[in-house]
């Protein structure tokens, strides 16, 4: 059941780590400055009963204020296994790859 793997892949936070990379890599910050971020948005969400990407930017902002509408586009489940194309990664092109490799092997 797709819907109800993507409907659980996108609970508890699990963007969480995206959340926190990004803030890192587009705002230039610590990574221990991100992670404190990100904590406090994921209380905040925790609070209000939502996911991360319910807050809205204000809400994001008001732990940041260079955070910009572009953190949502990284807080999805399918925008995060997208990301990831390094070798061996969850990007969709990434893992056919290594199913037609391992086919070889096999």
């Amino acid at each position: 059941n797709r819907e109800a793997l993507a409907v659980a892949a996108g609970s508890g936070f699990s963007t969480a780590t995206d959340l926190a990379d990004w803030l890192v890599r587009e705002l230039g910050m610590p990574f221990r400055d991100a992670h404190h971020i990100t904590g406090t948005l994921v209380a905040m969400a925790e609070q209000r009963g939502c996911d991360l990407p319910d807050l809205s930017l204000e809400d994001m902002q008001s732990t940041h204020a260079g955070i910009t509408a572009d953190v949502f586009g990284v807080l999805g489940v399918e925008n995060s296994v997208n990301s990831r194309v390094s070798y061996g990664g969850t990007a969709p092109a990434q893992v056919r790859a290594q199913i037609e490799r391992w086919k070889t092997r096999l």
